[in-house]
């Protein structure tokens, strides 16, 4: 599975770095994102709720994201 590296980055680019990434791959797979920024989890679950995507916390710093719809 592909790991998006994000730490150290601040809100908006681990979201719009996990959105281009999601884009290249089919419906029902996934990617780990690896961020550290203290609201990524809220971020990521609005960029969630909007896309139609599944985002599922690992650990702090690791999420599963995966593509749920056609459009991204």
């Amino acid at each position: 599975m592909e790991e998006i590296n994000c730490i150290g980055l601040c809100c908006p680019q681990p979201i719009i770095k996990i959105a281009k990434a999601i884009a290249n791959v089919s419906p029902g797979d996934s990617l780990i994102l690896l961020a550290d920024d203290p609201l990524i989890l809220l971020d990521l679950r609005a960029w969630a709720r909007m896309t139609g995507n599944e985002v599922t916390p690992i650990s702090e710093t690791r999420f599963k994201v995966t593509r749920r719809n056609q459009n991204v």
